[in-house]
């Protein structure tokens, strides 16, 4: 087959498509609201219930708390006695709190010598994530997004109630790091699932919507952590709906694109007549094969990602973009602790502040393409950051507005980087090509706890000099990349190798799809 056949049926397949989701209607609205609902889910792994009381002993005082930054730490009044060489003991009464709910601190005494075992309930959660970009990413692209999906669902719901539940701190730990693995099986298979479902219109539109789920996550949180005090119930609050997403099995298709990769044409042209008849359009009964005859299916791997030039150099860029989004974004909300105040309060507007986000990035991000907004917002996020460092405390106003820009700046960053990655990767490599970049976020999402907290300790702006060069040094490197505003998602390693060299909007689509019957 010559290239010009092999372009006009690449562009024939593509019009079929299209014309089975022209628009978000009845069946792309139904999937993609419902794994939307999904991503709001995941704010519930937020730390609200690992905030610190206030213990002291009860009985003999051999220790005593001081509040440094939002944070807890033990002196000793007994050190300058002449026999303190003799041991200490642990009091027999335990720790008394001040609080009258309880919180993981006070339920497994994670204080003084203890303490560092609160930051590494954090750490863990975000290895069980970085796990999860590898494990069930890999697991998508081979066995299909809605049964890793399903699963995953099931496995954040089990694992949530053990962790509610848990005796000890080591089970607690432990089923904290495979509810994380789960939870990002769910997050970014769901994530792939509605990019690959709808038509590359409205692939921007779905791709920001899905993240404002996430941001009104963040939104909500503070009033079910408000209303229900205890830990326990937090955690139960924002686990057991996981259940009612098994439902989902009968509303959600698998992806009709990775179903034509795996050679099944049939289950791919079953569930777009479904959709089209939804959105009340028509697919011929002519159109009656696809098949994929011209390559073999591979299983992805790494390699895959670096092996050609493009791949290589989108694959490094988006890891270091992830990377920087992840310190930069919970390196601003975790110093809403270290500034002080209403904890409720300001975990509140530090989600409102992410809705205008959406806002911009759909009113430029289809006018302007994909790069430009998406180096324009770390340089804001970078500068903001610079620049709140060297402003004078006697301007707190100030500091708060150019420091609620860079938050606005950095959250579009993290939005967008979710929207090009998935575009970036052909289908065969999507999910797990995906998942693996994002780990990077997941290990900026380890490091940033004690990045923020060991520069603070140095001097209060550092981290935000930091966070600053990372998210500047970022936004130069995504003009590299190339733009894919309007384009079809790219389903072979070659076609992503023409995207780059040609930054052609018209690189078609999968070279090995054969049509049987062409009447649309």
């Amino acid at each position: 087959m010559d290239d010009y056949d092999v372009m006009a049926l690449n562009a024939h397949l593509e019009k079929l498509r299209h014309r089975a989701v022209a628009s978000v209607h009845g069946g792309q609205r139904t999937s993609t609201g419902s794994v939307g609902l999904r991503a709001g889910r995941c704010v519930g792994h937020c730390a609200f219930y690992q905030r610190w009381p206030r213990p002291w002993v009860d009985t003999f005082r051999d220790t005593a708390h001081i509040s440094t930054g939002g944070r807890v730490c033990c002196s000793d009044p007994l050190a300058a006695f002449p026999n303190r060489s003799a041991p200490l003991v642990p009091c027999s009464g335990g720790w008394h709190y001040e609080q009258t709910h309880a919180t993981i601190v006070s339920e497994f005494d994670l204080v003084c010598v203890n303490a560092w075992m609160l930051d590494f309930t954090q750490a863990i959660l975000n290895l069980g994530f970085l796990a999860g970009a590898f494990t069930l990413g890999y697991a998508a692209d081979r066995y299909g997004r809605i049964v890793i999906y399903l699963i995953s669902c099931l496995g954040v719901g089990v694992t949530g109630v053990v962790v509610a539940f848990a005796p000890n701190f080591p089970v607690f730990v432990v089923f904290r790091f495979l509810q994380g693995v789960f939870g990002k099986g769910t997050w970014m298979t769901c994530f792939v699932i509605v990019t690959e479902i709808v038509g590359s219109k409205q692939r921007r539109i779905v791709g920001v919507v899905i993240q404002m789920f996430f941001t009104l996550g963040i939104i909500i949180l503070p009033g079910i952590a408000y209303f229900i005090p205890s830990w326990q119930g937090i955690q139960l609050a924002v686990t057991l709906p996981n259940f009612l997403f098994l439902l989902y099995y009968w509303v959600v298709p698998e992806s009709p694109r990775w179903l034509i990769t795996r050679k099944e044409g049939d289950k791919a042209l079953q569930i777009l007549r479904r959709i089209a008849k939804c959105n009340g359009k028509y697919l011929s009964p002519n159109y009656s094969e696809i098949t994929v005859t011209d390559e073999e299916i591979s299983n992805p791997s790494f390699l895959d990602l670096v092996r050609t030039p493009q791949m290589r150099k989108c694959t490094l860029i988006l890891m270091f973009a992830w990377f920087t989004s992840a310190v930069v974004y919970q390196g601003l909300v975790m110093r809403l602790g270290i500034v002080g105040g209403n904890l409720y309060v300001d975990f509140f507007i530090s989600g409102v502040v992410e809705l205008p986000a959406a806002l911009l990035i759909l009113l430029t991000i289809e006018r302007l393409g994909r790069r430009l907004p998406f180096a324009a917002s770390n340089m804001v996020a970078g500068v903001a950051c610079l620049v709140t460092a060297f402003l004078p405390e006697g301007l707190p106003w100030l500091r708060t507005t150019v420091a609620t820009l860079g938050r606005l700046g950095i959250t579009m960053a993290f939005e967008i980087v979710y929207l090009v990655n998935s575009e970036l990767y052909p289908t065969t490599l999507r999910n797990f090509g995906v998942s693996l970049c994002s780990g990077l976020c997941d290990l900026g999402g380890i490091i940033a706890p004690f990045l923020l907290f060991r520069l603070a300790a140095v001097w209060l702006e550092l981290p935000l000099i930091i966070f600053g060069v990372l998210a500047s040094v970022c936004g130069g490197l995504v003009m590299l990349l190339p733009e894919t505003k309007g384009i079809a998602l790219p389903e072979t390693v070659d076609d992503v190798e023409k995207l780059g060299s040609s930054h052609s909007h018209q690189c078609g689509r999968k070279k090995n799809i054969q049509v049987s019957s062409s009447h649309v």
